[in-house]
């Protein structure tokens, strides 16, 4: 029987992150690439593509709930209800009172530099495992938490440098309460430190191991981002780069009952406002859809315009798709974007404006954020 206080099971569950960890992405490129899936965006070459990647999704699901099933186990199951509702808040009180150390830290250190590591370990000694195996257990019982939520699921990895270890720590504070509550095990903050400890090193597994092993180009983004970063703080917007959104694009037109019946009408944009000019034909609309705007600069008069392009991103391209041609828009063939790779489809509106829809993957670029050990 599992029990997370036996040796045996700390070594049973190292073994099975690990495998995890290193086998998971390697074993899914390989099987992808096989069938001629994209994992990174862009359409994929086999035309069965839909179905194998909804496919591959159900399996990701399945490896997650093996996952929470034993994690449930080892937490909950693989223990005796007490009598009591126990709390300790200690912090790290067991482990500490675990080890034993004949001097203090600075002879500790200076007996490694004057007479050895060996001399030095040997005035170091473990009085009761249990309390170092317990932090070692609630750590790795973690670490695949943090792993497989940006692995599975979009919505981690588009922040997955602090959307997996919070909601690791929420996760460990709920599992905590309801220890307490059952009586199986008790309430302990330094459970709660260390499993959100584990979340952030599955965290950063994911980064440094999944996402390395299934994006073949993240050395060019890296030395591309390094390039940029290396003279970045000078430039006059770095400092508020996190604060810059696109959200405006403006395009010309000629006909305002045009503006309303394609843009408002079919495409679902909503005017938030109109401005007429005195002594002047033109109109000028702002209009919205989610986060953003199209600012549209209508003359009133014919005129040969020039070609404009107008760019949106979804998360369901497909839909997307469907929703056009159930209104009378048929874009153009699936093709893949040649910036960034990703799937995307246009098609021609009034006034000369391509229309482009590109696929959001929920994706992000960790080798910017944490393999060059900065933040953008």
């Amino acid at each position: 029987m599992l029990n997370a206080n036996r040796l045996s099971t700390n070594i049973l569950i190292t073994v099975l992150v690990v495998l995890l960890v290193t086998l998971l992405p390697a074993i899914d490129i390989k099987i992808c690439r096989r069938l001629g899936l994209n994992l990174w965006g862009g359409p994929s070459t086999n035309p069965d593509a839909e179905r194998l990647l909804r496919v591959r999704r159900l399996i990701l699901y399945a490896i997650l709930l093996v996952y929470l099933a034993g994690f449930t186990y080892v937490v909950f199951f693989s223990r005796t209800a007490g009598q009591d509702y126990l709390v300790h808040t200690a912090l790290f009180q067991d482990l500490v009172g675990s080890v034993r150390i004949d001097y203090g830290l600075v002879d500790i250190i200076r007996i490694m530099f004057t007479e050895g590591i060996s001399e030095a370990l040997s005035h170091i000694r473990i009085v009761t495992p249990a309390g170092i195996t317990q932090v070692y257990m609630n750590i790795m019982l973690f670490v695949p938490m943090g792993y497989l939520l940006p692995y599975v699921f979009a919505w981690f990895r588009a922040r997955v440098h602090y959307r997996p270890v919070i909601a690791c720590f929420v996760i460990s504070f709920i599992v905590e309460n309801l220890q307490l509550i059952t009586k199986r095990g008790f309430y302990d903050l330094d459970d709660l430190v260390t499993n959100t400890l584990g979340g952030l090193i599955g965290q950063w597994l994911y980064i440094l191991i999944a996402y390395v092993v299934t994006h073949p180009d993240w050395r060019r983004e890296r030395r591309q981002y390094r390039l940029w970063r290396k003279n970045a703080h000078k430039r006059t917007l770095y400092p508020f780069a996190r604060k810059v959104h696109l959200s405006r694009t403006v395009l010309a037109a000629t006909d305002e009952s045009r503006i309303w019946d394609y843009y408002v009408r079919k495409l679902g944009f909503r005017v938030i406002s109109q401005l007429v000019p005195e002594d002047s034909d033109k109109t000028a609309f702002l209009l919205e859809l989610g986060s953003s705007q199209v600012e549209i600069r209508c003359s009133n008069k014919a005129e040969d315009l020039p070609e404009q392009n107008l760019v949106i991103s979804v998360t369901r391209l497909k839909r997307v798709r469907e929703r056009l041609e159930m209104n009378g828009i048929h874009p153009g063939p699936m093709t893949r974007d040649p910036f960034t790779g990703l799937a995307c489809f246009s098609w021609e509106g009034p006034d000369h404006v391509r229309i482009s829809v590109l696929e959001d993957t929920g994706d992000f670029y960790p080798v910017h954020e944490h393999i060059d050990g900065e933040n953008r």
